[in-house]
C-alpha cells in the first residue's frame, strides 16, 4: 500500500456571536482537517490545531511541504514517516506550525492502520483501562462587556453547564487579577459542590498569578491553567511550589524535547498535551510515557472539530491509571460547550457528546469502529470549506 494524496480541509463559519479569550477576540469557527488518501482506496482523517490564518498557513505546509517528502511511502510505516518529516524540517521549524501541520498527517497514517487493521485506536496502542470517559464541560468566553455583566453571566453559565449534565467545568480569565479573582468567586458560587478550573491563557506574570492563584484556594478551584507564558518555566516552578492548587499546562508545548524540559522543571501538577498539535499520536504516545515518568498525571488538551474529540476519546481510555489502585485518579474529557459546527455537524454519525453527558451521568462512550472510529460528511466539508 502507498501513500497517493495528502489534502489540506480548512472549514470556517461566522459564529453567532463573538468569543473570546485573554487574548483575543474572534468571531469566526475553524477546522483543519487532514485527508490521507491510498492506493488500495482507504482513506485516513487527522486534524490540526490551529485557527483562522494559521490553519491556512498550516495547509500550505501540509501540501506543499510535506505531502511530496512522503507520497508514495507505506502509510504503515508510521514512525519512519515521523521522522523523515521531523528531521527535514528541524532547520525551520521544531515547534509551532510545522509540528501542528505533522499532527494532523500522523492522525491520519493511525487512522490507516487501524482500518487496515479493522481496530479502533484505543486496540492498536493497547487496549482500554476505562470504557467509559468523563467530560468536563468548558465555557464562560470572555465578551466586549462590563465586568459587572461578566460577573452574572458566569455564575448563570457555570451553573447550567452543570445542569446539562457535567460534573466539572472550566471558564477563561483575562479581565486582570482582581477582576479575575471576582468571576472566579461567581462561577464557584454557580457550581455549588461541582469541580471549576481556570483557563487564564498565560496572561499573567507571575506575582499577578499569585495574586489570582490565592484566591483560587480560597475558592477550592481544581486547577489553575496556563497562568503564565509557556516559556516562563521559572514561573511554573515557583507557583506550583507556592500554591496549593493545581497547576496546569503543557497545550503550546510540541514535541518529546520540550516536554523533558517542563517536566524536568517540576512545575506542573496536571500536563495538558494537544495531541493536534504536539506531534500527532506517534509523538503523543511518547510524551505521556515522558509525563508517567515524571508521575505527572495528564488531561488532554481538545479544542477542535469531531475527529479531535474521538481521537482524544480513543487516547484518554487507553491512558494507564496513575498511579493506579482501587480508586484511581481518572482523566477526563475536554470540551468546549460553546457553539461548534464542526464537531456537532461533521460526521456522517455524530458523537452527541452534550446527548450521552446529560444521560450517562457525564460519562462519554469510545468510539468502536476501526481508526478513529468516525467518518466526516464530504458534503458538509464541501459547504464549509474555504
Amino acid at each position: 500500500m502507498k501513500i497517493t494524496a495528502i489534502k489540506s480541509h480548512v472549514l470556517q463559519y461566522d459564529l453567532p456571536e463573538e468569543l473570546g479569550y485573554s487574548q483575543q477576540y474572534y468571531a469566526k469557527r475553524t477546522a483543519h482537517l487532514v485527508e490521507v488518501q491510498t492506493d488500495e482506496g482507504i482513506t485516513g482523517w487527522g486534524e490540526c490545531f490551529g485557527p483562522g490564518p494559521i490553519a491556512l498557513a498550516n495547509k500550505g505546509i501540509v501540501e506543499g511541504v510535506i505531502a511530496p517528502m512522503v507520497i508514495g511511502m507505506d502509510p504503515m510505516d508510521r514512525d519512519v514517516i515521523w521522522h523523515k518529516v521531523y528531521n527535514l524540517m528541524r532547520d525551520h521549524g521544531q515547534k509551532g506550525m510545522p509540528m501542528q501541520s505533522l499532527s494532523g498527517v500522523d492522525i491520519a497514517l493511525w487512522d490507516i492502520a487501524g482500518k487496515i487493521c479493522q481496530q479502533p485506536l484505543h486496540k492498536l496502542i493497547g487496549g482500554t483501562h476505562r470504557k467509559h470517559v468523563r467530560a468536563y464541560g468548558y465555557g464562560m468566553m470572555l465578551k466586549r462587556e462590563s465586568v459587572a455583566d461578566h460577573i452574572a453571566r458566569f455564575k448563570d453559565e457555570a451553573a447550567a453547564i452543570i445542569a446539562m449534565g457535567f460534573t466539572a467545568t472550566k471558564m477563561k480569565t483575562g479581565l486582570g487579577p482582581k477582576e479575575d479573582v471576582r468571576l472566579c468567586a461567581a462561577v464557584a458560587e454557580g457550581v455549588g459542590d461541582a469541580r471549576f478550573m481556570v483557563d487564564a491563557n498565560h496572561c499573567y506574570t507571575t506575582s499577578d498569578a499569585f495574586y489570582v492563584g490565592r484566591g483560587l484556594e480560597e475558592l477550592g478551584a481544581y486547577w489553575f491553567e496556563e497562568p503564565v507564558a509557556p516559556e516562563d518555566h521559572d514561573g511554573y516552578r515557583e507557583l506550583r511550589a507556592g500554591l496549593k492548587v493545581n497547576i496546569s499546562g503543557g497545550e503550546a508545548e510540541f514535541g518529546r524535547w520540550g516536554w523533558r524540559q517542563i517536566l524536568e522543571n517540576r512545575g506542573l501538577d496536571i500536563a495538558q498535551p494537544e495531541v493536534c498539535a504536539l506531534g500527532g499520536i506517534t509523538e503523543y504516545l511518547r510524551v505521556l510515557a515522558l509525563c508517567h515518568a515524571h508521575f505527572t498525571p495528564v488531561v488532554n488538551h481538545v479544542w477542535g472539530s469531531a475527529v479531535a474529540v474521538a481521537t482524544n476519546l480513543h487516547l484518554l481510555a487507553a491512558m494507564p491509571p496513575l498511579p493506579g489502585g482501587l480508586h484511581p485518579w481518572e482523566p477526563m474529557l475536554e470540551f468546549d460547550t460553546t457553539h461548534n459546527l464542526f464537531r456537532d455537524n461533521l460526521l456522517a454519525e455524530p458523537l452527541d457528546i452534550q446527548g450521552q453527558v446529560a444521560t450517562n451521568d457525564g460519562f462519554v462512550t469510545v468510539p468502536q469502529g476501526p481508526g478513529i472510529g468516525v467518518t466526516p460528511d464530504p458534503d458538509f466539508i464541501k459547504h464549509y470549506e474555504i
